[in-house]
């Protein structure tokens, strides 16, 4: 019995680790940038099948890929903001227009960003073996893949978190989340800074899709799945809370290994239901005002 409550609850928090990453990179586009990044999942996914051809086709090592996937997909990040959404802040009558024009936007952008991903990596599963030895914890077994991935989700996230509090860009971020026109009468560059959170956004996608890939097969229609997760953890952590996010993707991470315990089919249905729960009952989130 012992065994198996630690079996869920370890297998939890590796699933939780990944799902908090996922959600801290749209909690930023949305909680700071207001853009709800329809697309969230398909750089996720981008970030997985890149790190698959890095390791597969030039042999680089899927942790090292962090130092290409996270920097490109930063890059990509900040130039859309600058083009694309910052076009529709300019052309939006108000920020209730600009955030359903984003979302109109971001679904253009997954479809397109899907099919040139089916046009390069084909249709099939793609999938490496690494790091995938058996450590025993407690009595339970896991690959070690499971844990680095818990570690590296951990480590991006503190990161991250002192970035955030620690540094004056950080609070410049903090700033435009509470209140962006008062922030920019005080000399913060709104439209590099909200550039930024969605460049951040990206990065931190392509970071969890390359955790991903050293654990799943990956392909190039994975991505809607984790938009839906980190939609869900968002709203469960409290919009635009970093912290939110993170202890909402280790709640989650939890509940769906306890359901999935039972019947791995129900793991989907039961973070509909929190959604819907938190919707209704508490709206604002575990963290959020």
């Amino acid at each position: 019995m012992f065994v198996t409550i630690l079996d869920v609850g370890i297998a939890g928090l590796l699933m939780g680790g990944l799902y908090a990453l996922i959600a801290m990179g749209l909690s930023l586009q949305y909680g700071v940038a207001r853009v709800l990044n329809i697309g969230h999942g398909e750089f996720i996914m981008l970030g997985a099948l890149a790190t698959w051809s890095l390791h597969t086709v030039l042999g680089i090592n899927p942790l090292l890929s962090l130092v290409i996937c996270a920097p490109a997909g930063f890059v990509l990040g900040y130039i859309l903001h600058r083009t694309m959404y910052k076009r529709l802040m300019v052309t939006s009558a108000s920020p209730g227009i600009f955030e359903g024009n984003s979302m109109l936007a971001s679904f253009g952008l997954l479809f397109i960003i899907q099919n040139l991903a089916y046009l390069i990596w084909g249709t099939r599963y793609k999938a490496y073996s690494y790091l995938a030895v058996p450590v025993n914890l407690g009595g339970a077994l896991f690959p070690a893949n499971s844990l680095v991935t818990l570690g590296f989700s951990l480590l991006i996230g503190i990161v991250f978190y002192i970035f955030l509090v620690r540094t004056r860009m950080g609070k410049a971020i903090r700033a435009a989340a509470q209140d962006a026109s008062t922030a920019g009468l005080m000399g913060v560059n709104i439209n590099v800074v909200l550039a930024l959170c969605f460049g951040l956004g990206v990065a931190m996608a392509a970071c969890a899709g390359m955790l991903i890939s050293m654990n799943y097969s990956v392909f190039p229609s994975m991505g809607m799945e984790y938009t839906v997760i980190a939609i869900i953890v968002v709203v469960l952590g409290g919009l635009g809370s970093i912290p939110g996010s993170f202890i909402g993707g280790i709640l989650l991470g939890v509940l769906g290994s306890i359901v999935t315990y039972f019947d791995a089919g129900l793991a989907l249905v039961a973070y509909y239901v929190i959604f819907i729960l938190l919707l209704l009952l508490k709206p604002t989130g575990l963290m959020g005002k």
